[in-house]
């Protein structure tokens, strides 16, 4: 049975959900505008072999009241991160990264390496500005003709207020082609739109803003290269990704190439949402990797 609780965070208070036995593994989402609920209930699986605590990061989800958006930047995310860490008492946890949230939690973990017993990132998104100019070419190259209708759905009027109707027709193009099976994008489809509809127009134009924010202090940056400062991690490591990913397995393959010792899983007939699109081979992973003697 799943324990919530509302920590305090950086500004206002953070929202963690805890669940399962075991090693404990810090969920991070992606996004960076989504909180963790577009995560239930498919990674919920890896509860029989950790502990898993998620949390909604600051400015979105159920961590929104009372934080603006300029509140957020990816130091304070980074806090935030270790406010988790210390509020469940301890003193290293493994992290858990899925997409943009694959970015926190490298950067985390070159900060505080010794924080950090295992790194699981999933479906990563790019870790330098190299690999974000691949992801955007084979993106826009995958789309084709769809980044019009994309283009046109972003400059509405509803999607700038955070209508969820409108946000929720710009995700289903935008991931149109980002699983590999159609009953699992209308599953993830269907989770997304009940987690906008539940967030309401407000709180999905505060977590666009944040997302904003978060652009600025990464991908935007044209210095942006985390690979350098993965080759001094000592710290194991799984990166996990599908064939089908609408990021380039080149740039999950950049990622693992730099952390020493990393392995690198390529799943067929997968794409971005792993977890949801092949569990059974995501478990098998992770467990090899938590139960490792390394």
């Amino acid at each position: 049975m799943a324990t919530e609780v509302w920590i305090p965070g950086r500004v206002g208070a953070l929202y963690t959900r805890s669940i399962g036995h075991g090693p404990p593994l810090t969920v991070i989402h992606g996004g960076p505008d989504f909180d963790h609920g577009y995560l239930l209930p498919d990674l919920d699986r890896l509860a029989g072999m950790a502990r898993l605590i998620y949390y909604d990061q600051a400015g979105r989800g159920l961590s929104a009241e009372g934080v603006r958006a300029e509140d957020v930047s990816l130091g304070s995310d980074l806090e935030d991160l270790d406010r988790v860490r210390e509020h469940f008492g301890l003193d290293a946890t493994a992290l858990l990264g899925h997409s943009f949230g694959a970015v926190l939690a490298l950067e985390y973990a070159t900060r505080h390496p010794d924080r950090v017993s295992h790194l699981i990132l999933l479906n990563p998104a790019p870790a330098s500005s190299h690999d974000l100019d691949l992801f955007r070419a084979a993106y826009d190259a995958r789309q084709g003709a769809a980044l019009v209708e994309q283009a046109t759905i972003v400059d509405s009027p509803a999607y700038r207020t955070g209508d969820p109707e409108a946000v929720t027709a710009r995700y289903r193009v935008h991931f149109g082609p980002a699983l590999h099976r159609t009953d699992d994008f209308e599953r993830l489809m269907e989770h997304m739109h009940a987690g906008f509809v539940s967030q309401g127009s407000e709180g999905i134009a505060k977590a666009q803003a944040v997302e904003d924010c978060l652009m600025r202090d990464t991908w935007e940056r044209p210095d942006f290269d985390l690979l350098p400062k993965l080759r001094g991690l000592a710290i194991p490591t799984l990166v996990v990704t599908g064939a089908d990913d609408i990021v380039p397995v080149d740039v999950a393959a950049a990622i693992a190439d730099a952390i020493p010792g990393a392995e690198l899983v390529v799943i067929p007939d997968c794409g971005h949402f792993c977890y949801l699109e092949r569990p059974s081979e995501v478990r098998a992973a992770v467990r090899r990797l938590l139960t490792s003697e390394r």
